[in-house]
């Protein structure tokens, strides 16, 4: 009883009382976005190990571990104590792929781009932030946009804690070639009609990739998004056609290197997934018809796969409500079991795997409907969590930071009712947000 009553109140200290339940978030001011708190975990879940750990202790102070014990800190009545016995207790959750200012039914009619204020989209993807955030992902590397300005903006807001938000990894436009995967161009739609800011990434021949790649670190990309072979969402073209050719790709990768970014390839076909890891990308995303010898390959180079194995799901069963083109429905057919497949070979193989959801593709917010499917198709239920937590954060180059429950990274922890390394579906209602030591959700 003693449990349920202080999780109902979350033992907050009189000076900082909880906000009323239909918030459910924090409110402490902007320049306070980060805090102090001990969390009591009856499961915990580091992220790193493959045993889970029970009753522990978890401080935050200024927004940072600073330790994980069996035994309640001596600090713990000065400070806001979250008693989450009954729950257990995971790091913040990561997720690769996101498109935050995108809307899935945007599908339907591509179109709508043209029309779309910054404005307009500046409050999408504001609300897709507190979706994702809520959905328990505290991460997120948002891999490509038509308005990169607005993700950009994003990313400062959140550093600034005027924002509610993941922290967010983005790649800034889709470097893409004309009328590839990655540009609007639309059958039957005049180009001039195209908003400039659209295909700041449209690029052909290796000089030109260089200088868009240079381009999008200078505004402020730190990761670099290729579409290396065609998109399912998108027109003209097949989903495993290689779009770019290898001295593109290699002319991205070596300006990236020479800045320290690191390189994601959107690439479906096996071929342009060998190209890209020949050429020195870290990821790929979809990896939907690659053959043995690809998987090989990013076995061999630790290339990681990006994998987003529910999409398809998604797509099939609103598509044809929401009237998605027909092009896009054959071409999601055409890719989702052979990616489930794709899939199962890689976790084999011993390819990293990196949780990636396509969320443009389908609502944010249900960010974890992919892992009862990574479950059922063969991964282990810790490694599947830790697809989504040390290992994304090690393939993100943000291992110091975020994907763990340890000393030195930042405070975020999510809590869900039952054991998730019992049952995995455990994950796809997060309860409990801590972010930076501040409660986002509860």
């Amino acid at each position: 009883m003693r449990t349920l009553l202080l999780l109902a109140t979350l033992v907050l200290t009189a000076c900082n009382a909880p906000p009323d339940v239909e918030s459910q978030v924090s409110t402490k001011p902007a320049e306070a976005r980060t805090g102090d708190l001990d969390i009591y975990c009856g499961v915990l879940i580091d992220g790193l190990a493959d045993e889970i750990q029970r009753r522990q202790w978890v401080s935050i102070r200024n927004g940072r571990i600073t330790n994980v014990t069996s035994t309640a800190p001596e600090t713990a009545s000065a400070v806001e104590v979250l008693d989450l016995g009954e729950f257990s207790c995971l790091p913040g959750l990561i997720d690769t792929h996101v498109h935050i200012a995108l809307l899935a039914q945007d599908s339907s009619d591509m179109t709508i781009y043209y029309r779309r204020s910054v404005e307009e989209t500046t409050r999408i993807a504001e609300d897709n932030a507190v979706r994702t955030l809520e959905a328990g992902f505290t991460t997120v590397r948002n891999v490509g946009d038509y308005f990169p300005a607005v993700v950009y903006d994003m990313k400062l807001r959140e550093q600034e804690g005027s924002v509610r938000s993941p922290r967010i990894q983005t790649a800034g436009p889709y470097l893409t070639i004309p009328a590839g995967g990655g540009d609007l161009v639309i059958p039957g739609v005049d180009e001039s009609t195209i908003p400039p800011e659209t295909r700041l990434g449209v690029a052909r021949g290796p000089e030109d990739f260089a200088l868009k790649t240079q381009a999008a670190i200078d505004e402020g990309a730190d990761v670099i998004k290729i579409i290396a072979s065609g998109a399912v969402f998108a027109f003209g073209g097949v989903p495993g056609a290689p779009e770019m050719t290898p001295a593109e790709i290699a002319a991205v990768v070596e300006v990236a290197k020479a800045n320290g970014v690191r390189v994601t390839a959107h690439a479906h076909g096996a071929q342009s997934i060998k190209d890209a890891i020949l050429a020195g990308v870290d990821s790929i995303e979809h990896a939907s018809l690659a053959d043995d010898e690809a998987i090989a390959l990013a076995a061999k180079h630790g290339v990681a796969f990006s994998m987003d194995v529910y999409n398809g799901t998604y797509t099939a069963e609103v598509g044809a409500e929401q009237n998605y083109p027909e092009e896009f429905m054959q071409k999601n057919d055409d890719t989702t079991e052979a990616q489930r497949v794709v899939f199962e070979k890689a976790y084999a193989a011993g390819v990293p795997i990196i949780y990636g959801t396509d969320a443009g593709v389908y609502p944010h917010g249900l960010n974890a409907r992919q892992f009862p499917i990574m479950v059922q198709r063969g991964m282990r239920q810790m490694d599947a969590i830790k697809t989504a937590t040390s290992v994304a954060a090690e393939q993100m180059g943000l291992a110091d930071d975020v994907g763990a429950i340890a000393a030195g990274r930042y405070g975020d922890l999510i809590a869900v009712r039952t054991n998730p390394v019992g049952d995995i579906s455990a994950l796809l209602s997060v309860e409990v947000v801590v972010k930076g030591g501040v409660v986002e959700k509860r």
